[in-house]
């Protein structure tokens, strides 16, 4: 297939080498994706979104950097990216073929997402703002969590689903009762943690290794059973991947009983992008507390 010529000659001047072809790929639910091949024979993986904020992409390879840092999982290579002032949107990273599970897959993404986890972060936010799927993440740092998860994760999605028609009394009376009582509700004190931010099953690919590589991160310092509770919220884990990490990483007493109120967060953003049930999964999650 041709691609965009503004994005043809973005690859060119930022990869050195002209794209001799392209296909696309299926799986995104955002961007387009293609595997893209060089005149000079390397294949890399570009993602592109005319629609997408300036800031989307740039912020993307700034997390996968991030996560790469602490070398505790694979992560694709950022190989460009586009900057906030170009006319073309794209990502372009190492291309990581896809693979089969191998032996021991689950216990080297329980223990890895483990060491993630401890090679942890300065504070409870980030340095820059990111991205949650297409919505804004803000990551100004709080001086703890409670106070994190309240103002720079709960609040904001909710005051975007109050103004997109989609919180219910019910919800907004529950978000009340929950937020006097985050102090309490969200579990010892911990160091943060350096996480992932979105990691459902569609953000962790498999190598042609069979071994575990993280994509599409929203990354920021927090809480690191916040990371579990978004792999138990839609399935697709194992159950030996969080028998691995808790041998690596023992939790906290409680964090069972944790699960949901860390599940609200990636609830809400779904609310806000999709509407449909989730509002009623939300609203279950609070009428429990």
């Amino acid at each position: 297939m041709v691609l965009d010529e503004t994005l043809r000659h973005a690859l060119e001047r930022t990869l050195g080498s002209p794209p001799r072809a392209a296909r696309r790929l299926s799986g995104g639910d955002i961007n387009d994706a293609f595997e893209v091949t060089l005149e000079d024979t390397r294949s890399v993986f570009v993602k592109t979104n005319a629609r997408a904020a300036p800031e989307m992409f740039p912020a993307e390879a700034r997390g996968l950097a991030l996560l790469a840092e602490a070398r505790a999982l694979r992560v694709p290579e950022v190989l460009a990216v586009s900057a906030a002032h170009d006319d073309v949107r794209f990502l372009a990273l190492e291309l990581v073929p896809s693979g089969s599970p191998g032996r021991g897959h689950d216990e080297t993404l329980g223990r890895g997402l483990a060491a993630l986890h401890r090679f942890g972060t300065p504070g409870f936010g980030l340095d820059h703002d990111n991205f949650i799927g297409s919505l804004p993440q803000s990551n100004r740092a709080r001086p703890s969590w409670a106070e994190f998860y309240e103002k720079e994760r709960l609040a904001p999605q909710l005051a975007r689903a109050v103004a997109q028609g989609r919180a219910s009394a019910a919800m907004r009376r529950g978000f009340d009762r929950v937020v006097t009582r985050l102090s309490e509700l969200v579990g010892p004190e911990e160091a943060p943690s350096r996480l992932h931010g979105d990691l459902w099953g569609g953000n962790l690919h498999t190598d042609d290794s069979g071994a575990p590589c993280l994509i599409d991160p929203a990354v920021y310092g927090g809480h690191r059973e916040v990371d579990l509770a978004m792999m138990r919220l839609f399935g697709g884990f194992g159950e030996r991947v969080f028998a691995a990490y808790s041998e690596a990483f023992p939790l906290a007493p409680g964090s069972r009983e944790r699960i949901e109120l860390y599940q609200l967060y990636p609830l809400m953003v779904h609310v806000n992008l999709f509407g449909g049930g989730y509002g009623a999964s939300v609203e279950r999650i609070l009428a429990r507390y």
